[in-house]
């Protein structure tokens, strides 16, 4: 009977957990195993060297951040407002290694110092923006207004970890809520406003 394989998904997930943790040189066939309780010699029936796992845990990542969260923001349906509410909300609950914000935070690091992989975030940004955008242009017909929100919407998911300022007398959480409101309410009327007086 042969000895059970540590899946291929594994030493991926735990790549990114390293790589959010230290960086990509930190990113080491070594600590992985240590890391997942195996020897190293199954990480090479996987991947050819390490940098084939850095490929895959950028692939995954890319995956994970686009394909992935549209198609679970696409899969209930409903009208844009109502898929850009399920957007904030997977968004925001995201806790897979692949999607956490110490993840996105240490490929846009890793990404100034690496032109490939600079590229890839440009892409992944890029189809992040033309989702929004898709969303947002459903119900907003100024392109202006469009651009904003998206702009804003993109710079919350990744600047609100960065940001360690106190949030007055209101939590976190409700001042994204207020944010949240903003950004879906019709052209015109912030905050939701009746557009009866």
């Amino acid at each position: 009977m042969g000895a059970i394989r540590t899946p291929r998904g594994k030493w991926i997930e735990e790549g990114l957990r390293t790589l959010a943790a230290g960086g990509p040189d930190a990113v080491r066939v070594e600590v992985l195993a240590q890391a997942l309780g195996v020897s190293k010699g199954g990480f090479y029936g996987y991947f050819r060297n390490r940098a084939a796992l850095l490929d895959e845990m950028l692939d995954a990542w890319e995956r994970g951040v686009t394909e992935d969260v549209i198609d679970q923001v696409e899969s209930d349906g409903g009208d844009a407002r109502e898929r850009l509410g399920r957007l904030f909300a997977v968004v925001g609950a995201a806790e897979a290694p692949v999607t956490s914000a110490g993840v996105e935070l240490a490929i846009r690091d890793w990404a100034r110092r690496d032109e490939g992989v600079a590229d890839r975030l440009r892409r992944a940004d890029n189809r992040r923006m033309d989702y929004l955008r898709k969303l947002y242009g459903a119900f907003c017909p100024d392109e202006a207004d469009v651009e904003a929100r998206c702009l804003i919407t993109f710079s919350l998911r990744v600047g609100d970890h960065l940001i360690a300022a106190d949030d007055g007398p209101r939590t976190r959480a409700e001042v994204l809520a207020a944010v949240r409101e903003r950004l879906l309410a019709p052209p015109g009327l912030p905050g939701g406003a009746s557009a009866e007086r």
